[in-house]
């Protein structure tokens, strides 16, 4: 039998790679969901070396970036979608520089 990775392990190594995390994070912004948004994001935090690493270069406490990561997620990221939405514009994610 041929070898075979996990879905999970396959999609943490591919968005190790921003040009790769951007189009991830854009593609559920798309569906208009900030929970799968989140969810997305999370994997991202994971690939990039997790919530610890983040918290460092963030100067956050890991603590609050669970709490935004959570399912519950963010208040202020559900309602800036939501008037953006109404406004007819939608949030876009960009790596900020290509390796």
């Amino acid at each position: 039998m041929a070898n075979k990775i996990a879905y999970q392990d396959y999609l943490i190594e591919s968005l190790k790679d921003p040009v790769e995390a951007s189009g991830y994070l854009n593609a559920a912004l798309e569906g208009g969901s900030i929970e799968v948004f989140l969810l997305a994001l999370h994997n991202v935090v994971q690939a990039q070396g997790g919530v610890s690493k983040l918290a460092e270069k963030a100067n956050k406490s890991r603590a609050s970036l669970y709490k935004t990561l959570s399912k519950k997620g963010n208040p202020y990221l559900k309602s800036t979608h939501e008037i953006l939405s109404a406004l007819g514009l939608h949030l876009a994610v960009l790596p900020s520089r290509l390796q």
